[in-house]
């Protein structure tokens, strides 16, 4: 077997490595599926280079973590046997936290079932996510994956525990203690929030990747420095992430760069109408296109086979969506909203409505920073460790949702939609 490192040209962050073993489980059918899965659904109806996969994006973001974790490391201090184990379960974390995502967009996890029927481990699964009756979303169909799947064998096979890979995914210890704990500091946390938190591998990677696809700027920001400024803060023995003084202008870009991207190709109106159409083929299609909890069955769902669903249906939504006949943007407001202006929307759906013309309201809403909702993120300053929100005001602005609210006609009654309104 050659045993020697491999190396994977991406436009991003140019040779990625991975080891033989890592290979082996990028080869895996759990992970294979995302090479027919595009990380921005319908984005290329109005970006035609968005065409770039989960797949991609998986090995960037790993290749992000294992940067930041590489900056930390000397300044955890780390004995080897941890530093080693530590590193490869984030780059393996980080490399499959979108293992469970459904075809084409979140629109499809409205058809998933409920979450009961994966049987996801509790200890696995926050307060929040134990509600009786929910439906399973990505996150579910993720942890499913890597503890009871094929994947989890492989895993086990080249010495990695599964269930610490579905610990940083979760931000829960496993059953049987914290794995992540070092002498009498526990690590989870900052490990957790290289995974998922204020400024995570995954977003690092996809402002840049998204802004390289479809061709625009603003995911652009200074990822050297942010890495190069990194620090660990330690809270009663629980280890968490920190960012130097000088790098917070950066942050404070981070988060511009996520706001320009929700507004110019998150929330795009192309995207967002035709994923109203998907959600109009699921609701109306009698079960026609269905995802199994059976994890193995689910391997078969992808963009490739939902898409084929759509061509074979006679659904006038799926017809649609195949034809490119969506419905067209007539009114959007944003991206700060008030009760007014949710109202005028309404009221103009509504006088469609009595018109005998169908439409559609959307509200886009992203909220940019979880404002002490996770794991903090600190600032090491000269006057001590503060939180990130009690340092720059700029992240207690964008810890407010960008909204955007939209109406939408059918394309053969623009016109006369737009003489109903007078717009």
């Amino acid at each position: 077997m050659d045993c020697r490192p491999m190396h994977i040209r991406d436009p991003i962050h140019g040779a990625i490595e991975i080891t033989a073993d890592e290979r082996a489980l990028v080869d895996s059918p759990q992970y294979q599926r995302l090479r027919n899965v595009k990380q921005l659904g319908f984005a290329d109806l109005a970006f035609p280079g968005a065409t770039h996969t989960r797949y991609a994006h998986g090995l960037g973001a790993m290749a992000v973590a294992t940067r930041v974790f590489d900056a930390l490391a000397p300044k955890l201090e780390l004995a080897s046997a941890d530093r080693e184990r530590f590193r490869q379960t984030l780059r393996l974390s980080v490399l499959f936290h979108d293992l469970g995502h459904a075809p084409l967009s979140h629109a499809t996890e409205r058809i998933m079932p409920k979450a009961a029927e994966l049987r996801v481990p509790e200890w696995a699964q926050s307060d929040r996510r134990r509600a009786p009756g929910r439906q399973a979303d990505h996150e579910d169909y993720t942890l499913k994956l890597v503890l009871d799947s094929g994947l989890a064998a492989e895993l086990q096979q080249r010495g990695v525990e599964p269930s610490h890979v579905a610990s940083l995914l979760c931000g829960r210890p496993p059953p049987g203690g914290n794995p992540f704990r070092s002498g009498a500091r526990d690590l989870l946390p900052i490990l957790r929030q290289i995974v998922s938190g204020e400024l995570d591998a995954d977003r690092m990677d996809y402002l840049q990747r998204d802004s390289f696809f479809t061709g625009v700027n603003y995911g652009k920001f200074d990822l050297d420095w942010l890495v190069q400024n990194l620090e660990a803060v330690e809270r009663d023995g629980r280890v968490h992430l920190a960012l130097q003084h000088r790098a917070v202008f950066a942050f404070e870009d981070f988060l511009l760069s996520r706001y320009h991207m929700f507004l110019s190709v998150y929330f795009h109106y192309a995207s967002v109408g035709y994923e109203v159409l998907l959600q109009r083929y699921c609701d109306t299609s009698s079960g026609e296109y269905q995802l199994p909890a059976d994890v193995d069955e689910y391997l078969q769902h992808d963009d490739v086979t939902l898409l084929a669903a759509l061509r074979a249906s006679k659904n006038p939504w799926a017809r649609r969506i195949v034809r490119r006949n969506g419905y067209r943007l007539l009114v959007e407001l944003g991206p700060s909203l008030d009760g007014d202006a949710t109202a005028q929307l309404e009221e103009q759906h509504a006088r469609l409505e009595e018109a005998g013309i169908d439409s559609f309201t959307t509200l886009s809403r992203g909220i940019l920073s979880t404002y002490g909702r996770e794991a903090t993120l600190y600032v090491r300053s000269p006057r001590g460790e503060v939180p990130i929100a009690e340092y720059t005001p700029l992240y207690e602005r964008y810890a407010e949702a960008a909204n955007l609210a939209r109406l939408y006609a059918p394309p053969e009654r623009f016109d006369e939609a737009r003489r109903v309104l007078g717009v």
